[in-house]
């Protein structure tokens, strides 16, 4: 194996940014990408980068060992950092709090990029108000099957129930399958009130296109585009705009004009071809900051549908229970004693896995195994969690066995793979509680 080159140093607006082993590969399985390529990508589009993560505390989702390998989240900015770059200290739900690292220049943004941060993930707010988000995030997640017409016919429904409420939204491709939504908004609501506008706006969503959009949290609940409003939970942070993400053509989440959701396809814009495309049209959410706008007629959607009888939708596992939530418990698992019993569903256990390349394998496996229980499944019926684990994410494929009468339908067995990195934690957990 040809030896790494030890590094280069980059001098970039009079400061010296070291990059260490430029030419180690960050993707390689369908294109070809070196460390020295992912920073100058970044350099050459650092205005719009830039403007997505700057004075915003950031948290450092770093692959190390390139975009084929697990990545891991850093909250808490290294003991060994430049003397230049900022840092915050954050609070969080847990209780604790981390001091995070905040990005100003390209200096900073190459320095990130050298520690493995192969995409970015800033927080809602700027380091002189910690509180108060200024930016409301809509996160559209087509669960699998879903066509991308699906996902930008959602996106248009959302632009036009935005205007309604005299706000602006911001398109970009996730980068992924799926469609981020932007909205610029003045720094005076809380985060609790900033996901309750989130929620009020997807269950509005899911009222205006109920066979297209889903606002329910539970993944068995949900059906074509999910809109993720917990993605506005304090601690919370999705991938900012011209990050690349790990997947193999090195795809870029990309700014759109909303003229251009219509036509646009996500395999498009990647690493290769978003520098040329910034070069010609510049950044698409350059005046986002200019077009702050108010909740209030969001939040007063919410009153109305509390008073309608609609409380709390569920929050992420890791927060306190919420005063006005629903029971924090999956519809399957829901007991009997639950005021408004709801019908328990079939579900199994496929595929755990830290490698969701491994996971999705393990399914097609249980689909070769079991054929004719196979063809009866609904798009839907397949269900793909993203699990959050301590430190990283890990895979889970379960199957929804709803369509398949019950004579047929296989009992739970070991899934294939059976890898849940999170197990030996859990065991401990418990094993400290009962002493």
């Amino acid at each position: 194996m040809a030896k790494e080159s030890a590094s280069k140093v980059l001098s970039l607006e009079g400061r010296e940014v070291q990059i260490t082993n430029p030419d180690k590969l960050y993707f390689s399985s369908q294109v070809r990408v070196t460390k020295s390529e992912l920073v100058n990508y970044y350099l050459a589009v650092a205005p719009g980068a830039l403007a997505g993560i700057r004075d915003r505390p950031v948290v450092l989702k770093r692959f190390v060992n390139g975009a084929e390998a697990e990545a891991f989240y850093q909250k808490r900015a290294p003991d060994k950092r430049p003397d230049w770059l900022r840092t915050v200290t954050l609070s969080f739900p847990s209780g604790r709090t981390a001091e995070e690292v905040v990005v100003d220049d390209t200096a900073g943004l190459a320095w990130i990029v050298n520690l493995g941060c192969i995409e970015l993930h800033p927080h809602p707010v700027r380091s002189n108000d910690l509180d108060h988000p200024d930016e409301l995030r809509i996160d559209l997640d087509p669960i699998p099957g879903v066509s991308w017409d699906n996902v930008r016919t959602v996106a248009l429904e959302v632009q036009a129930l935005l205007e309604e409420q005299g706000l602006r939204g911001w398109p970009k491709t996730s980068g992924s399958r799926g469609m981020h939504v932007n909205v610029r908004i003045e720094p005076r609501w809380t985060f609790t009130e900033v996901r309750r506008a989130a929620v009020a706006l997807s269950r509005a969503v899911e009222r205006r296109a109920p066979k297209l959009a889903s606002s329910k949290w539970w993944k068995e609940e949900r059906h074509g585009v999910f809109l993720d409003y917990n993605q506005n939970a304090k601690d919370r942070t999705t991938c900012s705009a011209y990050s690349v993400r790990p997947l193999p053509d090195a795809r870029v989440s990309t700014p759109l004009h909303w003229s251009e959701v219509p036509d646009c396809e996500p395999a498009d814009f990647t690493l290769f071809t978003v520098p040329e495309r910034f070069a010609q049209i510049g950044n698409p959410h350059a005046d986002m900051d200019s077009s702050a706008g108010s909740l209030e007629k969001l939040l007063e959607l919410a009153r109305e549908d509390e008073a309608s009888g609609l409380g709390d939708a569920p929050w992420p596992p890791h927060f306190r229970k919420m005063e006005g939530e629903a029971p924090r418990v999956m519809p399957s698992r829901a007991k009997s004693a639950v005021k408004k019993p709801r019908v328990k569903m079939p579900l199994i256990v496929v595929a755990n896995s830290p490698d969701k390349a491994a996971a999705i394998a393990g399914l097609e496996r249980w689909k070769k195994k079991y054929t004719d229980v196979a063809e009866l499944l609904a798009v839907d019926d397949v269900l793909v969690d993203s699990m959050r684990g301590r430190s990283s994410t890990w895979t889970r494929i379960r199957i929804n066995l709803r369509h398949v009468p019950e004579d047929k339908r296989p009992l739970q067995e070991t899934p294939d793979p059976d890898d849940d990195p999170t197990r030996e934690w859990q065991a401990w957990q418990k094993k400290r509680k009962k002493s």
